[in-house]
């Protein structure tokens, strides 16, 4: 039988499964067999011929856990699921079976398990299967991942203690994400004055940081649902800036920071050129992460050529510039395997700065 934990959140966007990542790579190192499962999967994906939640892949994949795919995600939230339960065509115990069945092989398999949840607390609720309840079936103490903040972060953590005490969960940790650094000491400080007379431990996650918050083409073509063109390697660069190019080629190239993503209107071909031309250059190329060439006119001939000669990194896209950038800088980028220079930040972080050993006290 493994020790086992349960990694809630107050919410999305956490950096829940950030945690899951950097615990996995510290607990290897203590451990000679450590497993993952996330009961629910709401963010689907098909891989090798299975239809599994996106987490999973990104654990089994990074972590060598392939065989172990088909019991991570016991219930993958396909499109009309929620209508199929209320439907009756699906119902909770057999549901609640499957979660049992794989944890059980893999509790057997593993000298610790990581237990993902899926969002806050009550997510999963509609299946009867929210987090909390799938926590208190797996007889999992619980650590909750949480942005930084004061006041909000304390009534978030409360929100959440609720269902989890309701359904009898142990709750141990109040993991806090995304801290600033020269105020992390005092931020965790305030939590533990702002939950008295409750047995949690406040612990810190990640400092906040702009390479696990910012996206990578890879994952905006995923976005998109589109191809990425040019050179493979440059897919995986960590986008640090998204710029409109609607000035002038010029004030465009002035403009360019690190690592820049620029969305561009199809008709400039005077743009395409200059930029694709750019990204020859060594000093431009730290600057220009790659294009999205938005619109539905054509590029013409002779600057398509020249945009696949440069191997520039892009995106065609048959939308409107305005409607590509609103999506960009609404969109928050998730971790998948591909995103290798994320995984190996957060290898070399982990070490610093979560706290394995009082995680591990809680087990």
């Amino acid at each position: 039988m493994a020790k086992k934990i349960f990694i809630g959140a107050t919410g999305q966007n956490c950096g829940k499964t950030t945690m899951s990542v950097s615990l996995m790579h510290l607990a290897r190192q203590k451990y000679r067999k450590v497993g993952f499962i996330k009961p629910i999967g709401p963010k689907i994906e098909a891989y090798n011929g299975l239809t599994v939640d996106m987490d999973a892949i990104l654990m089994a994949r990074t972590f060598g856990l392939e065989e172990d795919l088909p019991l991570m995600n016991p219930v993958p939230l396909h499109k009309n699921f929620t209508r199929d339960f209320l439907s009756g065509k699906i119902d909770c115990g057999s549901l609640r079976d499957k979660v049992l069945e794989s944890f059980e092989i893999l509790d057997k398999k593993y000298d610790l398990l990581i237990i993902e949840g899926a969002g806050h607390s009550g997510v999963g609720s509609v299946i009867g299967l929210s987090n909390a309840c799938v926590a208190h079936t797996l007889n999992a103490p619980v650590i909750i991942v949480t942005d930084s903040g004061i006041g909000s972060t304390i009534d978030a953590v409360h929100l959440n203690l609720a269902l989890y005490e309701k359904e009898d969960v142990d709750v141990r940790m109040v993991l806090v994400n995304k801290l600033r650094t020269g105020k992390r000491d005092s931020i965790l400080s305030f939590l533990g004055k702002g939950l008295p007379g409750r047995s949690l431990k406040i612990s810190g996650g990640f400092n906040y940081s702009p390479i696990l918050a910012n996206p990578t083409l890879s994952h905006i073509g995923k976005l998109l649902n589109l191809s990425v063109h040019g050179d493979p390697d440059g897919q995986s660069r960590i986008i640090h800036h998204i710029h409109l190019g609607a000035a002038s080629a010029q004030r465009v190239v002035d403009a360019l920071e690190e690592s820049t993503l620029i969305v561009i209107t199809s008709s400039r071909d005077e743009l395409i050129v200059t930029i694709s031309s750019l990204y020859h250059i060594p000093s431009f190329r730290e600057k220009i992460a790659g294009l999205v060439i938005a619109g539905h006119v054509p590029t013409s001939e002779i600057s398509q050529q020249i945009l696949d000669d440069s191997d520039i990194p892009y995106i065609r896209v048959h939308d409107s510039t305005a409607n590509v950038f609103t999506t960009l800088m609404e969109d928050v980028a998730k971790i998948t395997a591909e995103d290798q220079e994320k995984l190996n930040w957060i290898r070399a972080n982990a070490e610093n700065e979560i706290d394995f050993e009082a995680i591990e006290a809680l087990l």
